[in-house]
């Protein structure tokens, strides 16, 4: 039986939605140039990999003969269809934004994209004999068709498919890679923002790569490759050779899409599409540029007015203004929000761990690092001082297993006890705990966040994360951690969410508690900052919720399966997304209680995964101040923001929230970065205010 498409709304459907969004933010005139290249980069990056593990899952149920319907109803093959009705002329719309709105105004300031056929004579020489010099030499003809062996096309890579015509007349398709080793834009000229694309120089002079041979004409085309590879553990006797193995063999995944050049006949189109074996729907004919990852070495000319003002995280004061982190920590719970509170306030906390002399002692979970880590560094300084350290590496973080096991051997040479997790669950939390002498026994002290050690992303992302020395808590994550290193089989917390334990009927008990306080004729009301909410089970329980008379306010960045506003069902539900500079990551489960708030922040969005398949750990902010910051400081924001949000109708639809008449322009995230949370942390007590006026209104 068929879900009703009525109660929820389609989750591939909703992520295209979503990579809509992102690309609304390529086109508005509020954004710096540069930075508008930037979110065409990012909108393609995302929609390749959709690709790559969305679709790839949807084509794999559909061949293995999969009846069974998503949550809305629809089929395997009924959602490829409707994602192939959607993102074809989505990524035409994001041609025209560059070809017709961003290359004018680029040229306009002075930064010009130039075809071959506009370049000067003497610009001409001069790339065409770089080209001599150091393309041709790495650039290696190959044929299509007819062809006894057809060469292997990496996924992502830009091709130049070759029509040939042989001594007989006959027609013939020759490739061509554009090499990944050498820049793609090519700066004409030291002193000048003007560059010529790789692909264009080549297929200038394609002749010569074909010498003799009569060429009719150059299209290109890239191929993006199913990447959700399973990795068997279970038949490995070593976990790190199979993920490495795993990873080698991601690149020859079978293709899930072809994107080709509009202007390439029908002939070089379907020829590409049998080499392949895709269908018409497994197709993206693009009007326009392929390959948008050359928009993020073009967006770094040295042009700071046409970037975002450079941001500098702030140091929380009950830090600054305290000798030592731990000493602080002892004082208050300490609550950071990325990026607006320096991710450095983290990394000194592990640090600090490091000179210490009283601290013996370190556990933390690795998920995504990042190519440099201070983290990392800290780690392996303090197994070199003689510290007890050990680290749980999720060695199955999807496009991070390689940057993953190179931080892990390096680990373990330096005397940490590494562990991998589990076989069948991925460990997503993100926690460090680190133990400390004093007195005549030890202390615990801990970090816990909604997003991953990572300096970089902490600088693009928006997370939270709470220090506290909180002795439930800590021992808590210290049971985790056996959990996880050991055999352990922890079933109870004191306070800690754990997936898959006790989380996701945490949360359930936590919306059913609202929904008896409702019917009971009590003020009710949940407000969820998520990434994703598209669990059935946990939208079930806000709907029921929200029938009973609980006011309900979703803030969900991406996948929303949720469909709100429908009388009789969902009436006292809104729900949010909110594209800005940064990227929200932080996950919030907010519950009035009765007036005792609960309030709870972690690793966790409301999927399934998330919930059943993964380590996730969501941790409660007991202290009233906090309690209240949390509110004040990043959920009211997030709500009031009239220019960076949008909201999700009962259609299923989003629409751009805009400032009512007489009402101020609010933008969330330019208001977090002129109020840190961590300067309302210091001295008095943050502003108060009523906590529910019984509707949605702030």
């Amino acid at each position: 039986m068929k879900a009703s498409p009525d109660r929820y709304l389609n989750r591939e459907l909703s992520w295209l939605q979503f990579n809509e969004r992102v690309l609304y933010e390529a086109a508005s005139a509020r954004v710096p140039l540069l930075e508008r290249l930037r979110y065409l980069a990012i909108f393609e990056s995302n929609l390749d990999e959709f690709y790559m593990v969305r679709v790839s899952g949807l084509i794999e149920q559909f061949e293995s003969g999969v009846i069974s319907t998503s949550p809305d109803g629809l089929s395997p093959n009924d959602q490829l269809k409707v994602i192939a009705d959607v993102a074809n002329p989505m990524r035409n719309r994001a041609a025209r934004i560059l070809t017709q709105e961003l290359l004018p105004e680029l040229e306009r300031e002075g930064i010009h994209l130039r075809s071959f056929a506009e370049l000067t004579e003497r610009q001409r020489r001069d790339v065409t004999r770089y080209f001599q010099d150091e393309v041709f030499p790495l650039c290696t003809p190959l044929i299509l068709h007819p062809a006894h062996t057809v060469p292997f096309i990496s996924s992502g890579s830009l091709n130049i498919a070759v029509e040939l015509r042989d001594e007989r007349g006959e027609l013939r398709l020759g490739r061509v890679k554009v090499p990944p080793v050498i820049p793609r834009a090519i700066r004409l000229g030291k002193r000048k923002n003007e560059f010529l694309l790789l692909e264009d120089l080549i297929a200038a002079n394609i002749q010569s790569l074909f010498a003799g041979v009569e060429i009719e004409g150059c299209h290109l085309f890239r191929v993006i490759r199913d990447a959700d590879m399973e990795i068997r553990e279970l038949d490995a006797a070593d976990l790190i050779s199979n993920i490495e193995e795993s990873v080698r063999l991601r690149r020859f995944g079978d293709p899930v899409l072809l994107e080709v050049q509009q202007t390439a006949p029908a002939h070089v189109r379907q020829l590409l599409m049998a080499i392949h074996q895709l269908d018409a729907q497994d197709v993206l004919s693009i009007d326009g540029m392929l390959g948008f990852e050359v928009l993020w070495d073009i967006a770094l000319v040295d042009r700071p007015n046409l970037r975002f003002p450079p941001y500098i995280g702030s140091v929380p004061e009950p830090i600054s203004h305290t000798a030592s982190m731990f000493e602080a920590i002892r004082q208050k719970d300490i609550l950071l929000h990325h990026p607006f509170d320096g991710f450095r306030s983290v990394e000194e906390f592990i640090s600090s761990a490091v000179t210490d002399p009283d601290v013996i002692g370190i556990k933390q979970t690795l998920y995504r690092v990042g190519k440099e880590s201070p983290v990392v560094e800290s780690l392996l300084t303090a197994a070199n001082e003689g510290k007890q350290v050990a680290v749980m590496v999720e060695l199955k973080a999807r496009f991070d297993e390689s940057n993953n096991i190179t931080w892990a051997r390096q680990l373990e040479r330096a005397g940490v006890h590494v562990t991998y997790g589990f076989m069948d669950l991925k460990t997503h939390c993100k926690l460090c705990l680190i133990v400390r002498r004093e007195g005549k026994g030890v202390k615990q002290y801990a970090h816990i966040a909604t997003g991953n050690y990572n300096p970089t992303t902490a600088r693009s992302y928006t997370d939270i994360g709470l220090l506290t020395a909180d002795p439930d808590i800590t021992q808590d994550i210290a049971e985790l951690f056996n959990y996880l290193t050991g055999f352990s089989r922890q079933t109870k917390y004191r306070k800690l969410l754990v997936a898959p334990v006790n989380l996701r009927e945490g949360i359930l008990n936590r919306i059913r508690r609202e929904t008896r306080f409702a019917k009971r004729g009590k003020s009710a009301r949940i407000i969820l900052k998520l990434n994703a909410l598209v669990d059935p089970e946990v939208i079930d329980a806000l709907y029921e919720a929200s029938q009973a008379g609980v006011i309900v306010d979703c803030i969900v960045r991406g996948v929303c399966s949720l469909r709100p506003g429908v009388d009789g069902l969902s009436k006292n539900i809104r729900v949010i997304s909110i594209i800005g500079r940064f990227l929200e990551h932080s996950r919030v489960y907010w519950f009035r209680n009765g007036g005792e708030f609960d309030v709870l922040i972690g690793s966790a969005d409301a999927m399934r995964r998330n919930l059943d398949r993964r380590v996730e750990a969501l941790c409660p902010v007991e202290d009233p101040d906090l309690i209240d910051l949390i509110r004040v400081r990043i959920l009211e924001p997030c709500l009031k923001d009239n220019v960076g949000a949008w909201a999700l109708s009962a259609a299923g639809t989003y629409a751009k929230v805009t400032a009512a008449k007489g009402e101020a322009a609010f933008e969330a995230q330019e208001w977090f970065m002129r109020h840190p949370l961590g300067a309302a942390q210091f001295g008095a007590t943050p502003r108060k205010k009523a906590h529910e006026k019984g509707s949605h209104a702030l």
